[in-house]
């Protein structure tokens, strides 16, 4: 009897168990702040910024080919070879492989006075870019060289932003009348004497200003030391001197001279 007594019990326990509501576990998170999936390591907050100066020059003309390794200067901050130097800067010439930043500043053989035409030393010519020999649109002559069918516009200066325009009348030398250097880039968009190395003599060279047009005649196509300076001379003849990179080969230039016919 005690037997069957337990039993219905226990079955009654069972019922009861079975007939109670069912109620879910209460979990509880802190989430960390917005943002934040972790404790910083650094006591300082880091900041990156892309805030240079838009206009910089990010281009090869602004690339130098490093120094050797190990060397004095293999950690200084813009040493080493220019990868494509300027021909010349404003109102001066330079020569690539010393300090500071690769070039030395070498003032022209007159000073770097601007002067008007007239006889300089032993008959040498020199005419000065004034206001009223530029044009509208800011150039100041047209190289036609039909050769190889070049016809480009020539600005004052050899700079970068120049040199992007078009080509660039060496500031440091006569214009129109004397010796006239034109400088431009030989590869890249901007490639107007990529060919100028492969004129022959005797081909002409067509300078067209507001001082009138002068066409000339190849006599000398060469490649020179990117040092060699003398081809930036006073001339007492009316010649034109045409100036770009060798590809590959930044301690030389092609140099192209022509005298007036």
């Amino acid at each position: 009897m005690k037997k069957r007594l337990s039993m219905l019990l226990a079955v009654c326990c069972l019922m009861a168990a079975f007939s109670m509501p069912a109620s879910a576990l209460e979990y509880t998170f802190e989430a960390p702040s917005a943002g934040l999936f972790g404790t910083p390591t650094s006591d300082n907050t880091i900041y990156v910024t892309t805030a240079a100066p838009i206009n910089m020059d990010r281009s090869k003309s602004a690339a130098y080919i490093p120094p050797v390794f190990g060397s004095a200067t293999s950690y200084t901050l813009n040493a080493g070879e220019l990868l494509t130097p300027n021909l010349v800067s404003q109102n001066s010439s330079y020569i690539p492989g010393t300090s500071g930043g690769g070039v030395t500043i070498v003032p022209p053989s007159y000073g770097g006075t601007s002067i008007p035409s007239q006889d300089i030393g032993a008959g040498a010519k020199y005419t000065s870019v004034t206001s009223d020999l530029y044009y509208s649109s800011g150039h100041i002559g047209t190289l036609k060289i039909s050769a190889i069918g070049l016809t480009v516009k020539v600005y004052q200066g050899t700079d970068a932003a120049t040199l992007k325009k078009g080509a660039g009348h060496f500031e440091s030398t006569s214009f129109f009348n004397g010796n006239t250097a034109i400088a431009a880039h030989n590869r890249g968009v901007t490639n107007h004497f990529g060919k100028i190395h492969t004129l022959d003599l005797g081909d002409t060279v067509k300078l067209t200003t507001k001082l009138g047009t002068r066409t000339y005649e190849v006599y000398s196509v060469a490649k020179i030391s990117s040092s060699d300076l003398t081809v930036l001379n006073d001339s007492s003849e009316n010649i034109i001197t045409l100036i770009t990179c060798v590809m590959n080969e930044p301690d030389y230039r092609w140099c192209v001279q022509a005298k007036a016919i």
